[in-house]
């Protein structure tokens, strides 16, 4: 988005830095939901005259208070960036999320972020909104907040154009957990429903055992970053996306296998795909995406090579008619 800006920290933000109507989340994933906040927080910015900003957090809060509770991530962080600015974000504030952090009390992330660094005429959060030293601030605490320091406070349910219907599981609420629950279970297009966008794994190239090359279809294999959302083992058709030296992304249909090759006793669990009449490829070392457009099949093992070449010529063709949208 043109003119859209990053701040990494309070101290980052320009001191001429005017009034802000300000949305606060993790925003992992930026779906559906998440764009809903960022609606209403632009609605409220153009009533005040004022710019837009989101504020995030990296790591993910529960990397430092709950360690072991901590999610596997739909989205990096750069990522989560563009697609802020995407939604309509004027400039993004990203907090480090450490244990001095996590021991402001709701006062102080107030003076320091929303007052001070931001100068903010609204808050736009979610109803269930908690913040500070052990969660103790909510939105009635922040609302009275507010009316100190001269912001009002939107707080929008989290229906708010943003259920869907899940089958057996009733109308659910789009959420991270709810995608990232998706993801788990490979249900890429489901995720994709909530999120408005293929699911999306990034990392780096790296050696596997070549095998692919021997086998006629030649595949990328992914190291995903730390604490991806990697989908359930199974085969997917989707894309492979590459980013240009101007930052121009450039999406390649791919056959994506995630899975252990058990037709060949594999025991490390693998994430490669094969780009579609694409054998002259050099990706090794580079950071790459692989987004999920659909399920394929589990994964299988096969009675020998020949078996399992007619399968992935089966499974080509699927991606391809996917993948062209026909």
């Amino acid at each position: 988005m043109q003119n859209a800006q990053r701040f990494d920290g309070v101290d980052a933000i320009p001191g001429d830095w005017g009034r802000s109507v300000v949305c606060i989340g993790v925003f992992d994933g930026v779906h559906r939901g998440h764009r809903a906040i960022v609606q209403a927080t632009r609605d409220l910015a153009a009533e005040v005259s004022a710019r837009v900003v989101a504020v995030t957090f990296d790591p993910h809060p529960s990397a430092v208070v709950r360690p072991d509770a901590q999610p596997r991530m739909l989205s990096t962080l750069d990522h989560r960036v563009d697609l802020l600015h995407e939604a309509g974000i004027d400039a993004v504030l990203i907090l480090t999320f450490t244990p001095e952090l996590a021991s402001w009390t709701p006062v102080e992330f107030v003076d320091r972020v929303l007052v001070g660094g931001l100068h903010a005429a609204g808050v736009v959060v979610g109803e269930s909104f908690r913040f500070g030293h052990r969660a103790a601030g909510d939105v009635g605490l922040l609302t009275t907040l507010g009316a100190t320091h001269g912001f009002v406070v939107e707080p929008l349910s989290l229906q708010a154009g943003a259920v869907v219907d899940h089958g057996d599981a009733g109308h659910v609420a789009w959420s991270s957990t709810f995608v990232r629950q998706c993801v788990l279970e490979g249900d890429v297009a489901e995720a994709a429903r909530a999120l408005d966008r293929p699911h999306r794994v990034e990392g780096r190239v790296v050696h596997g055992d070549h095998r692919g090359r021997e086998l006629g279809y030649p595949t990328a294999n992914l190291e995903p970053v730390d604490h991806a959302a990697v989908p359930a083992d199974g085969v997917y058709a989707g894309w492979l996306v590459r980013t240009t030296t101007d930052a121009a992304e450039v999406a390649l249909p791919a056959a994506i296998s995630i899975g252990t090759n058990p037709t060949f006793d594999g025991q490390d669990r693998r994430i490669e795909a094969y780009v579609l009449d694409r054998t002259d490829l050099d990706l090794y070392d580079e950071h790459v995406a692989f987004d999920f457009a659909e399920r394929l099949r589990p994964t299988l093992t096969f009675d020998g090579v020949d078996p399992l070449l007619e399968q992935m010529a089966l499974d080509v063709d699927r991606t391809r008619a996917i993948t062209d949208g026909t």
